[in-house]
C-alpha cells in the first residue's frame, strides 16, 4: 500500500468511497435518515472539488485501487478521513494519520483537530486525540452527534 497526494482524476472515486463508507460503516451509530443526509445518493462533484481547493489530500492505494483518503487544511483541520468499508482494521488509517501529521509538522502546526463521528471516535482516541467538546451538528435537516477532538504535535 502507498500513500500519495491526490490528483483531480481521483475525485469521483473519493466521493464514492466517502458515500459507501458512511452508508456501510457509520450506519452502526446513526439512523438511516442521518446517514442519507450526511452522504446523499446524489452529490455535486463540482461542489466537492471546490470545497477541497487548498487542502492537502492524501490517498491510500493498494493493488485493488483507492482504499482511503484524508484531507488536511492549512490550519490543521482534518476535514474528511475515510477508509474503505472492506479495508478497515488493516493499518490504512494509521498510515493516513501519519501522512497528515508529517504534513502538519512541515506547516509548523502545533495541533491537528477534527470533528469526529461516534464511529471514528475510538480510532482517533487510539491515535492520541482528546475530546474537546461533544456537539450536535445539523446536516440537511438532520441532527448528528460528533466530537470536536484535537491532538498536539510534539
Amino acid at each position: 500500500m502507498i500513500i500519495r497526494p491526490h490528483t483531480p482524476k481521483d475525485a469521483v472515486t473519493l466521493l464514492q468511497l466517502f458515500h459507501d463508507t458512511v452508508h456501510n460503516v457509520n450506519i452502526q451509530d446513526y439512523t438511516q435518515e442521518q446517514i442519507n443526509a450526511w452522504a446523499p445518493e446524489s452529490f455535486d462533484l463540482n461542489r466537492w472539488q471546490e470545497r477541497t481547493k487548498g487542502y492537502f489530500i492524501f490517498v491510500a492505494e493498494d493493488d485493488s485501487g483507492i482504499v482511503g483518503f484524508a484531507e488536511l487544511e492549512t490550519n490543521g483541520h482534518i476535514d474528511c478521513f475515510y477508509v474503505h468499508h472492506q479495508k478497515q482494521g488493516l493499518g490504512i488509517g494509521h498510515k493516513l494519520i501519519e501522512a497528515v501529521e508529517e504534513k502538519a509538522k512541515t506547516l509548523n502546526l502545533n495541533e491537528i483537530y477534527a470533528e469526529v463521528s461516534i464511529t471514528a471516535r475510538p480510532f482517533f482516541e487510539k491515535k492520541g486525540f482528546k475530546i474537546q467538546e461533544e456537539q450536535e451538528v445539523s446536516i440537511r435537516g438532520q441532527k448528528l452527534k460528533n466530537y470536536k477532538m484535537n491532538r498536539f504535535l510534539i
